[in-house]
């Protein structure tokens, strides 16, 4: 069980706020969203390496052209030949549509992981909407975590 969450019910009037309308939502855990995750997804982020992928998104998230989101802009920016960090979702379905892009990496020297869900990848960026697929560019003004999060990532171990 993880963090309870209190939302205001979207039926509830904005005149009564007294009768307590409200919802309670348990947020997931790392480990609840790992039952959704995929079988190609390896190698998995872990807990505190995924914490560190979605600061780092939400750092780049300010510099609109160094983060390329959604698997149709990753994957023509993989092929013309940027460079970065990549971050997957691990709850794709179907998981044909995206499982050449690790492929892509590992061909292009790009590092990358997977983390377990795609709506907390949406999140750190801001938008309610999930994302399957994610290209971060090095930038000056997150260097020192991008650089910790790339030398993390570069030390997962890539199954054959």
């Amino acid at each position: 069980m993880g963090k309870v969450k209190v939302e205001r019910s979207d039926d509830a009037d904005a005149s009564v706020q007294g009768s307590g309308d409200v919802t309670i939502k348990e947020e997931e855990t790392y480990d609840d969203k790992m039952l959704f995750v995929n079988a190609i997804a390896k190698p998995m982020a872990g807990k505190k390496l995924a914490k560190k992928c979605y600061k780092l998104v939400k750092k780049a998230m300010k510099h609109k052209t160094f983060l390329r989101n959604g698997l149709k802009d990753v994957q023509t920016r993989l092929r013309k030949g940027e460079t970065g960090i990549c971050i997957f979702a691990g709850d794709v379905t179907p998981v044909d549509i995206m499982c050449h892009l690790p492929a892509v990496c590992e061909e292009k020297g790009i590092p990358y992981a997977y983390t377990p869900s795609r709506a907390d990848l949406g999140a750190a960026m801001g938008v309610k909407r999930g994302t399957v697929a994610l290209l971060i560019r090095q930038n000056a003004d997150y260097k020192d975590l991008y650089d910790e999060v790339k030398e993390e990532m570069s030390g997962l171990h890539i199954p054959v």
